[in-house]
C-alpha cells in the first residue's frame, strides 16, 4: 500500500485538517514509513504466540463496592443559601 496525495487529502478531510503543501508531503513520507514498517512486521512468524489486549498484565484496581447509608438531608442542606421542601432552591433558568 502506498500513501498518495489523494489518500492524504482524504485523511486530512476525515481529521478536519488543512495541510499546507509542505505538511502534506511530510505526512505522506511519515505514513509511507509506517506502512513500510508494518510490512516488515507482517513478515514475522507469530504462530503459537497468544494475542494480548495490553502490553502489561492488568487487573481490576477498583475498590470494593460497599453500600453505606446516605448522608442526612438536613446536614446536606445546612449551608444552602436557599432551600424549599427539603431541596436546594435555585433561580429559574428559563420562563
Amino acid at each position: 500500500m502506498v500513501i498518495d496525495d489523494k489518500m492524504i487529502d482524504y485523511i486530512g478531510e476525515l481529521a478536519r485538517l488543512r495541510l499546507k503543501d509542505e505538511e502534506r508531503e511530510n505526512a505522506k513520507n511519515e505514513m509511507n514509513k509506517i506502512i513500510d514498517y508494518m510490512d516488515i512486521l507482517n513478515q514475522l512468524d507469530t504462530t503459537g504466540i497468544e494475542a494480548m489486549s495490553h502490553a502489561f498484565p492488568v487487573k481490576n484496581v477498583f475498590r470494593e463496592d460497599i453500600v453505606e447509608p446516605s448522608k442526612d438531608r438536613q446536614d446536606i442542606l445546612f449551608n444552602a443559601p436557599n432551600k424549599k421542601d427539603g431541596a436546594f432552591k435555585v433561580p429559574k433558568t428559563f420562563e
